[in-house]
């Protein structure tokens, strides 16, 4: 028989001198998988453990240590995509090819060979096999793409929202969410049919 927890219900903090030895291999492989990066990945899951030490005094037993810092660590990933966003706005630098040649006829109707996952991506997101693929092609699309698709698919954070994180406009979110669901249909297909 369960017992429902109510609100007096709280957990035991664990000492935060045993976090990264408890939390941290989890932390980075789910930072990585977001960020790409092993260095953001690192500084995710770093700022993530001093974040929860700072606040530490104000943690209330709500939920597991764990899942209090999960949802640092996901603030954190949130801001790193954003610095990101912003260094690539100052720096010029575009980088987003025009996939549309590749998977569309003159006529703008798919071509012959292209996979129609691009059109439904999140219904197979969890699949163990199709998100090691996703997760290898997700490394070659341009960070801007990568970014909004992660924020939208992966993470399923709100358009506005998104947006917000990210200083785009709805409509500039929209082109890069569908360059890059182009993109990953034109590299996941032919890997997904190997498998």
């Amino acid at each position: 028989m369960s017992i429902e927890p109510d609100e007096t219900t709280k957990t035991q903090p664990t000492d935060p001198a045993t976090w990264v030895d408890e939390f941290g291999d989890f932390f980075y492989r789910f930072a990585y998988s977001r960020l790409r990066d092993p260095n953001s990945a690192e500084e995710a899951v770093q700022e993530t453990f001093v974040a929860g030490i700072r606040s530490f005094g104000t943690y209330e037993g709500k939920a597991t240590t764990r899942n209090w810092l999960m949802g640092i660590l996901k603030r954190k990933i949130i801001d790193i995509i954003r610095q990101r966003q912003r260094a690539s706005n100052i720096s010029g630098i575009d980088g987003e090819a025009d996939p549309e040649q590749v998977l569309f006829d003159s006529s703008g109707h798919w071509r012959r060979n292209a996979t129609a996952w691009a059109n439904e991506p999140s219904k197979n997101i969890h699949s163990g096999e199709l998100w090691d693929v996703v997760q290898k092609c997700l490394t070659k699309l341009p960070v801007g793409q990568s970014d909004v698709f992660t924020l939208s698919v992966i993470e399923g954070l709100e358009t506005q929202e998104i947006c917000e994180q990210l200083g785009i406009t709805e409509s500039n979110l929209w082109v890069r969410l569908h360059r890059a669901r182009m993109q990953l249909a034109q590299c996941v297909g032919p890997l997904w049919k190997g498998l």
